[in-house]
């Protein structure tokens, strides 16, 4: 096969994503390419829109929320005649020209926008034979989805099935596989030799606290309550991500200041999870996967909502984790949690028996004309008997 994965730089997960499946990809000696869809409308749209995400994120989160919700409600937004349309639309032709000169058989979509572009480059029926793909990236239908009637939808678990179907996807094209992420987050380093990478001990209750790539929310309100109220052997790592300016402030504050180590990037966020005994996070479709996948238990911050509303609703019914409404609840709850062994090793079993191991194989696997992951019979008549 050659495939050409549609991807997005608004934010990490989704390019996360695209690398996961990439490289399973090749493994199995294909050729897989990946493009940042806004490219194609111009340099200049793709970082306005990776900049602009950010600064929602990190500064305005409540509009992000709204404007995430008005478009649940009113899907217009993706539809021909609408800016967003006409903006996107802009980039087919060099999509286009990329699919031919790529001689690309496979095209993956894991964001919404690339939809849209595909729709107008398809719409003269010359790519006919080439199959195409959505990969949800959050535990839910994000709106946008339904811009572009893809061959398949390989979507994170069978409970939004139904959400899926509901807004008009074929359930025969459905594929609860899970979200890819790097075949490194289905493995586990012990604990205690994790720690000690970290220079932990072993002994120690480790708390990791990361908020996305971006470090939004209220990292820096949560770190200076625990470090009032967390006992001496509970070590607290957090990570900043792209967020200099958190990495600067809390590292003046706390470099002298022996359990809480403060971290700008991690380049092995798989070991530092393995160390882990508790992760304090967003609810992001990718992070979030990531701890899924090793059974780390989570306490979540709402800092975004949006579609990571969907995700946390998602997470908290599979008993995978906890929540609160505060900065000052959240670390109480970390702090009850670390000093609750047996309602951490819960938390960690009811992931562990929930969650999905290799999506990209079996995205390979169904893509590949390989015998599919799914019996399309036994899927139907459990689906019939749920709901």
């Amino acid at each position: 096969m050659r495939v050409l994965i549609l991807s997005c730089n608004t934010g990490g997960g989704h390019n996360s994503c695209a690398k996961a499946i990439q490289k399973c990809f090749e493994q199995n000696g294909d050729v897989c390419d990946i493009a940042d869809s806004l490219s194609f409308v111009s340099k200049n749209f793709t970082k306005m829109m990776s900049e602009g995400h950010s600064l929602m994120y990190r500064k305005f989160p409540k509009v992000f929320s709204v404007g995430y919700e008005v478009a649940e409600k009113r899907p217009g937004a993706f539809e021909k005649e609408s800016a967003l349309s006409v903006i996107f639309e802009k980039g087919a032709k060099e999509l286009s020209n990329l699919i031919k000169s790529g001689r690309y058989d496979t095209v993956i979509s894991v964001h919404v926008f690339p939809g849209i572009m595909l729709k107008k480059a398809f719409s003269d029926g010359e790519f006919s034979d080439v199959k195409t793909a959505f990969v949800a990236t959050d535990y839910t239908c994000s709106p946008g989805v339904c811009a572009f009637d893809y061959d398949y939808y390989f979507i994170p678990d069978e409970t939004v099935t139904k959400e899926f179907v509901s807004k008009g996807i074929p359930f025969e094209k459905i594929f609860p596989v899970g979200i890819p992420v790097n075949e490194r987050f289905y493995e586990n380093i012990p604990k205690n030799r994790a720690k000690l990478s970290f220079s932990i001990s072993p002994a120690h209750r480790h708390l990791v606290i990361m908020c996305g790539s971006m470090g939004c929310g209220p990292v820096e309100e949560i770190t200076d309550i625990l470090s009032k109220t967390a006992e001496s052997d509970v070590e607290i790592s957090v990570v900043c991500g792209t967020n200099q300016k958190l990495f600067n402030n809390l590292y003046e504050k706390y470099k002298t200041t022996e359990n809480i180590h403060i971290m700008s990037y991690v380049s092995d966020v798989s070991l530092l999870l393995d160390s882990a005994d508790l992760y304090l996070t967003k609810p992001g479709g990718l992070s979030s996967t990531e701890a899924f996948s090793k059974g780390v238990p989570m306490v979540f911050i709402d800092a975004v909502s949006g579609c990571e509303k969907h995700n946390l609703e998602f997470f908290l019914e599979a008993g995978g984790g906890e929540t609160a409404d505060s900065c000052k609840e959240l670390a109480e709850k970390c702090l009850f949690l670390l000093d609750s062994p047996e309602r951490l090793s819960l938390l960690s079993a009811n992931l562990l028996r929930r969650r999905k191991k290799h999506a990209a194989a079996e995205i390979f696997k169904t893509l590949g004309g390989e015998e599919n992951c799914f019996c399309p019979k036994e899927i139907i008549e459990d689906f019939a008997l749920k709901n």
